[in-house]
């Protein structure tokens, strides 16, 4: 894991914070490192390469590419739903689906 010790934040007091902060997500090594390529040196390029989702909304796409691989994304983001699938920025892979009123997308491109 990137961070085998627990923050300070995380569940402060409690005897269980240790393992508990191991547990935490764990599908992490595999998303980022088993089909992941976060550990890896990539470039990737798209719409907004840098971002996972448009910074004025729409649809947003990207291709990692390391050595002979080439990793696809996608992403929509709207007024009522935002989803993306794929290798995001970070060379981790994932998806997600939101419905209903949703926040700002991240303002940076």
């Amino acid at each position: 894991m990137d961070d085998p010790e627990p923050p300070d934040w995380y569940r402060p007091g409690s005897p269980h914070r240790g393992w508990l902060w191991q547990l935490r997500n764990p599908l992490h090594n595999f998303t980022f490192y088993v089909i992941g390529i976060a550990d890896k040196c990539f470039t990737r390029t798209g719409k907004f390469p840098k971002a996972v989702f448009a910074p004025d909304g729409g649809w947003n796409w990207a291709v990692s590419r390391y050595s002979w691989l080439r990793l696809p994304f996608i992403s929509f983001n709207g007024e009522h739903w935002r989803l993306y699938l794929g290798w995001r920025e970070r060379g981790n892979f994932g998806g997600k689906v939101n419905f209903g009123k949703l926040p700002a997308a991240d303002p940076k491109p």
